[in-house]
């Protein structure tokens, strides 16, 4: 982690929130307990927000905004430094997701990550990222602000089965999980399907993908493994992919079924509190 005399602003959205934290602070003639006192928060925290030890929140980058009458500025930097602290292969799908008007996405054993819980998003990153689950959890989790624009992307989930019975972080994460499923029943720019095994070999048996469909741009296919992921706009693939993806929806269970099926589940599998 850096020191404050070594933090370089073009290192990182992070390293420069930081070096602007402490130059408009200092500017104001302000400690970090007089600032503190100010925005509600501990010293400790705001130097060690400035040294990049700890994330900032959107919730303190408002604060900041307020106290230090800053227009917005650090509220503006927050996209950007959540948006770092996610894996650098994933940064440019992210940004792509961000800008999709369309979003048509199957998953073959996980929870889309648009419509994730916060114990569910930090129950998968706890496995590979035990050291980071906080900053990337609020990465993933800020992702989903896209969902309450005013002019929202249109998401359609096809999911399989899988990813109902695969417990992830325990019962009542799962359980809190389901449930955030099934409060997209009203929503008109969300839709779930669920895919149910009984429905036998399908064209999504190759893994998971997500389809995304923009107002003035091509359209992009994307698709990931361990630790990379890959996008196209080859017409040829985004053909066959979006008849793959009919065929998908097609297939599974219409939005209301799903629903049935998921709040079964819910309780049948993960109904008793622990």
């Amino acid at each position: 982690m850096a020191n404050i005399q070594s933090l370089d602003p073009t290192a990182s959205p992070l390293d420069y929130y930081g070096w602007e934290l402490r130059r408009l602070r200092e500017a104001a003639g302000l400690n970090h307990a007089q600032l503190g006192e100010i925005i509600f928060c501990t010293g400790s925290l705001i130097g060690q927000i400035e040294t990049t030890k700890k994330i900032p929140t959107r919730d303190f980058s408002e604060r900041v905004d307020a106290g230090l009458g800053t227009d917005g500025t650090f509220s503006r930097l927050m996209g950007l430094v959540l948006r770092s602290q996610l894996p650098t292969w994933f940064q440019p799908y992210a940004e792509m997701e961000a800008r999709a008007a369309y979003i048509s996405t199957y998953q073959a054993q996980l929870v889309y990550g648009l419509v994730q819980t916060e114990g569910y998003a930090r129950a998968l990153l706890g496995v590979d990222y035990p050291d980071k689950i906080d900053e990337m959890a609020a990465a993933r989790l800020d992702r989903q602000r896209i969902l309450g624009r005013e002019n929202p992307p249109a998401l359609w989930i096809v999911m399989s089965e899988a990813a109902l019975l695969q417990e992830v972080g325990g019962r009542d994460v799962m359980r809190e999980q389901l449930g955030r499923l099934l409060d997209f029943r009203n929503d008109p720019w969300v839709q779930v399907q669920v895919l149910p095994f009984d429905v036998g070999q399908h064209t999504g048996m190759m893994g998971s993908f997500t389809l995304l469909r923009f107002e003035d741009d091509p359209d992009l296919f994307y698709v990931e493994s361990y630790d990379q992921g890959h996008m196209t706009a080859n017409p040829s693939v985004i053909k066959e992919r979006s008849v793959g993806y009919a065929r998908l929806q097609a297939t599974a269970l219409s939005p209301e079924d799903s629903a049935t099926l998921i709040a079964r589940v819910m309780e049948e599998r993960y109904g008793n509190q622990s």
